[in-house]
């Protein structure tokens, strides 16, 4: 987490009289982190999801309900936090269209979020060696808007 998030995350919990949690960590979204950052903003966006590949990968730690992420821009600039409040893991071809219009993109669709992520994830797969394929794993993460700047 870097020197903005970090003290972002510090003073948004200065104000509260609770404890501050533990698991968070700060992250842009995949191929547009200003778009899809602000959809969450105007609260239009309140899922992503992730190639499971990838957590392994990366031997990353899967997210889970109560997390929480601080969002940030293209400029590695925190621009809001979410807490998960829902992680499912299912095959692409499986994910179902509320999950899909849930992610806020495009032009809402299921065909938009479909045509969109498969380009995006094999894109990232070629990069490590993988090709695509229809029943990848997903991590299927859904949040609440929590504070923006």
């Amino acid at each position: 987490m870097n020197i903005a998030a970090q003290t972002y995350w510090d003073k948004f919990w200065e104000k509260r009289r609770v404890e501050k949690p533990t698991n968070v960590e700060a992250w842009q979204f995949g191929a547009e982190p200003d778009y899809l950052a602000q959809l969450v903003i105007d609260g239009k966006k309140a899922a992503t999801c992730s190639g499971y590949v990838f957590y392994e990968m990366e031997n990353e730690s899967l997210p889970a309900v109560n997390d929480y992420g601080i969002i940030l821009n293209g400029k590695n600039e925190p621009v809001a936090i979410i807490k998960t409040v829902k992680v499912d893991i299912m095959p692409m071809n499986e994910v179902p269209e509320e999950f899909a219009i849930a992610e806020g993109e495009g032009d809402g669709t299921y065909h938009y979020w479909k045509t969109a992520h498969k380009k995006f994830f094999t894109e990232q797969l070629q990069k490590v060696g993988l090709a695509f394929k229809e029943d990848m794993l997903l991590v299927c993460e859904r949040f609440e808007l929590v504070d923006a700047k």
